[in-house]
């Protein structure tokens, strides 16, 4: 079973990071939400205080299948400004999975791993998208590896086309049955 890690930055978008956390542990994912500061305490950017499982120094990421960026500002800011996390986005867009909602799809955008592919983002971030990647607004677009989505309004169903691509559409009916979906 795939192992995803969850990256948070102070100013993270609560439903869009926590939502992912919810539906792939009640679809038996195993998902850690890994701190990219040096605590593993994080606020968002709606000032709700979360306590991450690790910190970056404290994982090893060859552990882990997927990587899951969470939107919000100025969380976005503070992930595309950490190399640590530009290296791994590009590590895991050539060998793994990635999923991007809201505004950090643009990280994937500036860091040139969207040129050929179909994505979306949040409106206000569609110029970090290469000419013709956007695949319409309030959506969620699946192209191979990369899963990208909107907006907080699209964090279900990102979080379950995640769920999907691991561990296939019985544990995505399964989720959607009890969460009442």
């Amino acid at each position: 079973m795939s192992a995803v890690a969850v990256l948070v930055a102070d100013g993270f978008e609560t439903i869009e990071c926590l939502t992912i956390v919810d539906v792939l542990r009640r679809g038996g994912v195993r998902v850690d939400l890994i701190s990219i500061m040096t605590t593993r305490d994080a606020v968002s950017s709606q000032q709700i205080d979360i306590t991450c499982d690790y910190t970056m120094a404290e994982v090893d990421f060859d552990d882990y299948d997927y990587l899951v960026l969470p939107g919000g500002m100025p969380g976005t800011l503070h992930l595309r400004q950490d190399e640590r996390v530009c290296d791994l986005v590009c590590e895991f867009a050539a060998t793994r999975h990635v999923a991007a909602i809201c505004a950090a799809p643009s990280i994937l955008g500036d860091l040139g791993l969207l040129v050929g592919r179909q994505a979306t983002c949040f409106p206000d971030f569609e110029s970090h998208l290469p000419a013709g990647t956007l695949a319409g607004r309030r959506t969620v677009v699946v192209d191979g590896n990369i899963i990208t989505a909107s907006g907080m309004g699209q964090a279900l169903p990102f979080a379950l086309a995640v769920l999907g691509d691991i561990a296939g559409e019985q544990a995505v009916a399964k989720v959607r049955d009890s969460i009442q979906l």
